[in-house]
């Protein structure tokens, strides 16, 4: 069974029409009481959790004299905390269970940095560096828990889709590969390493660019 959540419902309920082993649930990753109601009800069900992907995230864009700190703490409390707030409800019962697999979305500009993306870039950092102390700290008793991170280059999504067509274009050409991500070329990665395929994988970042960033 897999458990979509958003916070957007109808989104929620066309993916668990559609697809018969998708669960929907309505969560925000900055509520920390629902987090935990929510999955201490599902860790009632099944017993386990095996994979957590974080996936949560959001942009507010600008230069650093100009940047808000509504801006940073908006970025702020969805990329990074929200992170936390999911990991630490759910990796205690990977590590009881011995076994799990965490994978969190980062970002390219997480490791090249990027220009009026100060507050994107420090969160998207920062969950390579939580990832890489939680690596260790997981699987410090002997369970098989293991942490990493994909780094996606410009992908088709509805965060990329409102970008003017001169930087879809430029971003394009600068890429090697001269396109654009796709959500699937992503979901295969967060697949691999969510299988046992990666069963030796952890504490890694796996960018997936298109060669952006080399």
């Amino acid at each position: 069974m897999v458990f979509a959540c958003d916070m957007n419902a109808s989104v929620m309920a066309d993916l668990e029409s559609t697809y018969s082993n998708v669960r929907a649930l309505e969560l925000n990753v900055c509520d920390r009481n629902s987090i935990g109601v929510a999955i201490a009800k599902i860790n009632a069900e099944f017993g386990h959790i095996d994979v957590l992907v974080n996936n949560a995230g959001i942009t507010r864009d600008n230069l650093l004299d100009k940047m808000t700190e509504e801006e940073w703490d908006m970025v702020a409390d969805v990329n990074l905390k929200g992170v936390f707030n999911m990991t630490q409800a759910i990796a205690p019962i990977m590590i009881e269970n011995g076994i799990g697999s965490i994978i969190t979305m980062s970002s390219v500009v997480g490791t090249d940095g990027n220009i009026g993306q100060s507050n994107y870039a420090a969160t998207k950092g920062g969950v390579i560096a939580m990832t890489k102390g939680w690596s260790k700290e997981f699987s410090r008793k002997g369970a098989q828990v293991r942490a990493n991170c994909i780094a996606p280059g410009f992908i088709e999504t509805p965060m990329t889709k409102d970008l003017p067509e001169k930087v879809l274009d430029y971003m394009t050409n600068k890429t090697p590969l001269k396109r654009m991500g796709k959500p699937t070329d992503i979901a295969e990665g967060a697949l691999f390493l969510a299988s046992e395929r990666s069963s030796f994988i952890t504490g890694q970042t796996l960018k997936i660019d298109g060669g952006l960033v080399i």
